[in-house]
């Protein structure tokens, strides 16, 4: 530390000078690129996680709330039998049905060779508003903007 302290009193008083305001801005820059660069990011990334969250909260709330109306409505009387509600819902929704296998009084399987992916997914929709769930839906691209579906419906018990 001798050699430095002789070398720094060497200087001249402009010098001195100079070199304390130089490593003083150099203990600033070391300060604020090892703590408040580092804290501010996080702070900065704390905030977006916590928006997401927020966001995330309220869809699921909101999916929360439509769930709770659905089971308080209780099971849907079809007026007949499960598969014919769904040929006739496909037939008023333009859907030809390839196949409709009766697999329980209260399920059934059908496939659909050729429909428009959002008609269909609205078509599904109206379904399980009506009180036919979908146990599984597997839909395929055909071209051309259309889809393949073959979907596994059952009616909605207790």
């Amino acid at each position: 530390m001798n050699p430095a302290r002789a070398w720094f009193e060497s200087r001249s008083l402009r010098e001195r000078r100079l070199i304390a305001v130089m490593v003083v801005l150099l203990v600033l820059t070391l300060i604020w690129a090892a703590v408040i660069l580092p804290v501010r990011n996080g702070l900065s990334s704390s905030r977006a996680r916590y928006t997401d969250a927020v966001v995330r909260l309220g869809a699921a709330q909101s999916g929360l709330t439509q769930v709770k109306s659905l089971q308080r409505r209780g099971p849907t009387a079809l007026g007949g039998s499960l598969a014919d509600v769904v040929r006739a819902r496909a037939d008023a929704a333009g859907f030809a049905l390839a196949s409709l296998d009766v697999v329980a009084p209260d399920q059934v399987r059908t496939s659909i060779t050729s429909a428009r992916a959002g008609a269909l997914m609205r078509w599904v929709a109206g379904l399980e508003q009506e009180g036919i769930l979908v146990d599984s839906l597997s839909v395929t691209g055909s071209g051309a903007g259309s889809v393949t579906a073959q979907l596994s419906l059952r009616q909605r018990g207790e």
